[in-house]
């Protein structure tokens, strides 16, 4: 099959094909690092957590987030505190709450814990108005 050249026409015809190659290539591996770096940005404290079907949360503003792990260390945030200071601790996020509507708390609690441990956490939110709070589940969904 022989093209036609440019010298006989006099002009240059367009090239009607895209090559996607290299586009697939790049997509491929953003794809690929921000899979791994994705686990990498979540919170520093390293909880157990159980397994649960529930589906994801809305949110609207950012949660406090409150860990208990394995030994029963209470943190808050990526601080520790001690069950002393607990209560102070939470009344204080409790009080800086705008609108007067309390935030949104995400309780994580290792799998190997005693129950009356993350009641006892419980108990503390609720006593400091704290009532909007989601246990932190590793999703399970295998249908």
């Amino acid at each position: 099959m022989q093209l036609p050249s440019a010298r006989a026409k006099g002009r240059r015809t367009p090239m009607a094909e895209i090559n996607v190659t290299p586009l697939v290539d790049v997509m491929l591996v953003l794809l690929i690092i921000f899979m791994v770096t994705a686990p990498l940005l979540t919170a520093g404290v390293k909880v157990n957590l159980p397994d649960s079907r529930a589906k994801q949360l809305d949110q609207d503003n950012k949660p406090v987030e409150i860990a208990i792990d394995s030994d029963g260390r209470i943190y808050v945030g990526k601080d520790e505190v001690t069950e002393g200071i607990l209560p102070d601790v939470l009344a204080k996020i409790a009080a800086q709450a705008p609108d007067g509507k309390p935030p949104q708390v995400m309780l994580r609690a290792d799998r190997a814990l005693q129950y009356g441990k993350v009641m006892l956490v419980m108990g503390e939110l609720n006593r400091a108005g704290l009532n909007r709070v989601a246990l932190v589940t590793v999703s399970n969904d295998k249908r």
